[in-house]
């Protein structure tokens, strides 16, 4: 049974968080066999998640500089209506 590369991007992308269970992992494993496009799909959200896991180790504090009290109060605001409108 051959699946779409949607579908397959989709379980692909599931798989990062969640393991997916046997069948789908096959159905995946065959179809990544015969499509390279999915297969480099695959590499980069890996790439990608391990960049993201990695980047904390980077992150100095003094790379942000913190919020004005005048920012501060403006996202207050924002949120408080975004609660409101809900």
């Amino acid at each position: 049974m051959m699946v779409s590369c949607k579908e397959v991007s989709q379980l692909v992308s599931r798989s990062l968080d969640h393991p997916l269970p046997i069948s789908e992992r096959l159905v995946v494993h065959m179809h990544l066999m015969v499509c390279k496009l999915c297969s480099r799909y695959r590499r980069q959200l890996h790439f990608l998640q391990r960049a993201a896991r990695r980047l904390p180790e980077h992150l100095d504090e003094t790379a942000m500089p913190p919020l004005s009290d005048e920012a501060k109060q403006r996202i207050r605001a924002d949120l408080d209506a975004d609660k409101e409108n809900s």
